[in-house]
């Protein structure tokens, strides 16, 4: 029988289910409507689709290793709130789609999503999610997946906050033992805790470097009070000297002019803004000033070692000053061992995704007005 649209529309107007769901109901049925329904509500899909809208921002990292630390797999699976992702039913769900992923040749999620569920071949993992959905009753989604490997060495998994982030690590080295491992261990730890973007600065290219230089610059010139003391004295001298103070800011600026570490303290935002856009429009000069490239690469590299895990400073320190790099060193000496920590995962539940604001008493007021 030929499925129509009209059929197709029909269907998901009853069932909730998505369209391409509805198609396939009705072509597998022979177009029967009853028989589609059920089939849905056997795939679990006659709900979940109900429920897609909702925004699923909690949840949880689960991470699994296999082969003897030689390969593991981060997964963030998210639900609508957090006292659904504590459930048990939840994580051994998620638990599932860990040795899903751990074993997928899936490129992507959308690829993920339309294989086989290896623990119902009848069912896609979307299929399996959504009868999921229908059976916990809140909206949920497979956000994403991540998987290292490694055959000279090992990879590290740690979880932090019972699953709000997790990391692995992968750590190619010629000795494996006891030590090392626990190096690994602190290394993951390490990155859930400050979260670095690379591993080191030759990780950025020179692209990646020179837009982080140009935010530091615009960042420095907007924020004059921060400028180096000769260079924001000729700003403030060619703002008072061509009256683009108002009275009460040049009077400000005479009584406290000597005494820059404060005279931003009692300038209007309007004179902040004024000196701004002067630093601003002058910035060919400034930047053409050693003082100025010279606290510009200051900043630069004080960045730069936040966002570079070997360059940070190692939590665990007993001195408070060691690297991370300084402590693998140091580890690697110990054990007569070459050690290279050559990439990490950090995933952390609902990074970058906007989550729903609830007002309790606006809701209140609204269900009562309502009454």
């Amino acid at each position: 029988m030929a499925i129509t649209a009209a059929m197709v529309k029909e269907l998901r107007e009853m069932s909730g289910a998505g369209m391409m769901d509805c198609k396939k109901a009705l072509t597998a049925t022979d177009g029967d409507v009853d028989q589609a329904i059920e089939w849905l509500r056997k795939k679990g899909l006659a709900t979940a689709q109900k429920k897609a809208g909702r925004i699923a921002a909690e949840g949880i990292v689960m991470l699994l290793t296999k082969n003897d630390d030689k390969k593991a797999v981060a997964v963030e699976v998210n639900s609508e709130t957090d006292f659904v992702a504590k459930n048990d039913t939840f994580r051994e769900y998620v638990a599932q789609v860990c040795e899903q992923a751990i074993d997928t040749t899936a490129a992507d999620i959308e690829a993920f999503l339309a294989e086989p569920w290896k623990f119902d071949t009848t069912k896609t993992v979307n299929e399996a999610l959504a009868a999921k959905i229908s059976v916990i009753g809140e909206n949920m989604n497979i956000r994403r997946f991540k998987t290292l490997e490694e055959e000279n060495g090992f990879v590290s998994a740690y979880t932090h906050m019972g699953g709000k982030i997790g990391v692995i690590v992968d750590v190619e080295t010629d000795v494996v033992n006891d030590a090392i491992k626990e190096m690994g261990k602190n290394i993951a730890m390490q990155i859930a805790a400050m979260n670095p973007q690379y591993v080191s600065r030759s990780d950025m290219s020179d692209e990646e470097v020179a837009k982080l230089r140009e935010i530091t610059v615009g960042s420095a010139l907007n924020t004059p009070d921060t400028l180096p003391k000769p260079i924001l004295t000729k700003l403030l001298n060619k703002a008072f000297d061509d009256g683009l103070f108002s009275a009460e800011d040049a009077a400000a600026y005479q009584e406290q002019k000597n005494n820059l570490n404060y005279l931003f303290n009692f300038l209007s935002a309007e004179a902040k803004a004024t000196v701004a856009g002067l630093a601003v429009a002058d910035k060919d000069t400034i930047t053409a000033d050693k003082i100025f490239s010279g606290l510009v690469e200051g900043r630069v590299s004080k960045q730069l070692k936040e966002m570079c895990l070997l360059d940070q400073t190692y939590v665990k320190a007993e001195d408070g000053k060691q690297s991370v790099a300084n402590y693998v060193a140091a580890v690697a000496k110990e054990n007569n061992a070459k050690i290279n920590v050559k990439c990490f995962v950090r995933f952390e539940t609902g990074e970058g995704i906007e989550k729903k604001q609830e007002d309790f008493a606006a809701e209140v007021a609204a269900q009562m007005a309502g009454k």
